[in-house]
Formats: structure tokens, sequence, C-alpha cells
């Protein structure tokens, strides 16, 4: 897995070096472009395939993994100082590998959520200086937390469709976060109560986009195709998608230093999940999906 992570990534740096600099803006300055002895496409593999390792400390992965047990595939390994202050350039590239290579495709049934990124214990909040005006205290079904927050939506096959990050206190209903994450969507959406908003489904529906939510107990009842809600039941794949985000690819843990770290990490997390060899997956045909959500 570890060359066929690294032969995806390489082939999309070669496509995205040459773009940037082009775009880069000049400051008069002449600087040497000397090439490193880690290339940018072995820094996101490292990266990447961190979280579907076994480890759980980077430290410890680099130090014993890349540097002891993987010597020969990484001959030009830097020390981990140095790698720390590599990655910090990763972030961009990492963030367009995500959204070229690693998402699922569209069917027409999708499932939307969010879940907590808490960056530190409740206890330690007032003295957390790393996310300090970034992060905000919120609430979830399990209690209150201080971090972040990360939206998803994901096909039927259990494949990331895209995702976004907001502070911990953005309701999960702004049409901001929403309107991204829905952009490539059609047919039918299906979500927790959390998402119940008449403005919210109107504006959806304007975009072929049919928002199906569970009512409320002081809600009136109202009719629901069978079909509609036997899918709906089935809302907890995406729930299953955080489960496996956060216990295998390990996009929450509260060791980061810095914001950036934070962000390479998570985005490499996200990465990581499109190369697990199992997902949570309905297991519908496509003539299934054509039945239950026609183009």
């Amino acid at each position: 897995m570890l060359t066929q992570i690294f032969c995806e990534v390489d082939d999309i740096c070669n496509e995205f070096t040459p773009i940037l600099n082009k775009h880069m803006l000049a400051t008069g300055i002449k600087r040497r472009h000397r090439k490193g002895n880690l290339s940018l496409s072995e820094i996101m593999t490292i990266l990447i395939y961190f979280h579907l390792s076994r480890y759980r400390d980077f430290k410890a992965y680099y130090q014993r993994f890349i540097l002891g047990e993987q010597a020969k595939a990484f001959p030009n390994a830097v020390s981990y100082a140095r790698f720390i202050t590599l990655l910090k350039g990763a972030w961009l590239p990492m963030g367009v590998y995500l959204n070229s290579r690693c998402l699922g495709a569209v069917t027409g049934i999708s499932f939307i959520d969010s879940a907590s990124l808490p960056v530190c214990h409740n206890l330690r909040i007032n003295s957390n200086k790393v996310f300090r005006g970034v992060a905000a205290r919120g609430k979830t079904s399990t209690g209150w937390f201080y971090g972040f927050k990360i939206h998803l939506t994901v096909n039927d096959r259990g494949e990331i469709l895209s995702s976004a990050l907001s502070s911990g206190n953005t309701d999960d209903r702004n049409w901001k976060i929403v309107n991204a994450l829905t952009r490539r969507l059609f047919g039918k959406l299906f979500a927790d109560k959390g998402y119940l908003s008449k403005k919210l489904s109107h504006a959806l529906r304007k975009r072929d986009i049919q928002l199906i939510t569970k009512l409320r107990k002081n809600m009136k009842n109202q009719l629901m195709p069978l079909l509609d809600k036997l899918l709906l039941r089935k809302r907890a794949i995406i729930e299953s998608v955080i489960d496996l985000l956060k216990n295998v690819c390990q996009i929450q843990h509260s060791r980061h230093r810095s914001v950036t770290s934070f962000a390479i990490h998570l985005l490499a997390g996200l990465a990581a999940y499109s190369f697990l060899p199992k997902k949570p997956s309905l297991n519908l045909t496509d003539n299934e999906i054509k039945a239950l959500a026609p183009v």
C-alpha cells in the first residue's frame, strides 16, 4: 500500500507543482530552488500512511517506522525535527490531492452529518493557546467540547463526497457549509433532525436535491414513501464512516502543536480513508439506485 500511495500522490504532484510555480507571486529577490532530500510526494506519502498505520504518535512512527523499518524505502529521510518543518508546505498539495483523487462518485443517494473534533480536554480549555481565537465551544448529543466540527457527505458505498471544517459552535444548517457540501450532489440527501429547516429544504429543492429527515416529536406526521423511510434508517452509514475516520484514520487527537499541523493531518486522514479496503456500504446495485433515486 505504501507504493500505491506514493504512485498516486506522485502523479498529482507532477501535475500540480508546475501550475503552482507559475502562479507564485514574485518578490523581486532571486532565490535558489534547490531540490530537497525528501520530495513533496514522499512527504505526503509519509503523512497519509501514518493515518493507516498502527502508530498513534507521529514522532514514534517517524523515528521507528520511517527511519527504521522503512529506511530502504526512504533512503534520504531527514531528521524528525526537519520533517516537521517541511510538512508545513504540504497542506495545499494535500488539499488538491484530496479533492481530485480521493472523493467518491455521486450516485443520487447521499448522507450528510457533522462530528465534533475536540482539540483538548474540557478542563484545559482556558489554558489552550494553540487554537485560541480559532476553535470554539460547541455542543453535541454527547455534551460540550472545545474545537471544530467536520461536516461530511457520503454516498451509499461509504465514500466521501465532500467535506468542510468549521468552528465548534457552527450550526449544522449553516447555508454556507451546506451549500459547499452539496455543490456536486443531486437526488436524495438523508440527514438527522439537526438539519430540519424549511428554508434549507426549499433552497436544496431548487438544485434538484430532496432533503429527507426524521420529524421531531412535536411535529405533525407527514407521508413518506416506504423506500425513503427504509433508506432513512440506513443513515447510520455516515456515522460508521465518522467512526472509522476518528478511530482508524486518527483525524481526532489532542496532541497538535500548531493550527497548520492540525489542518495537514486532518487532510491526510481524510485522504487515508480512501485507501481503506473495506468501507460501510448499503450494497445497492446500479438498478436499485436508479429505482430509489431516479436522475
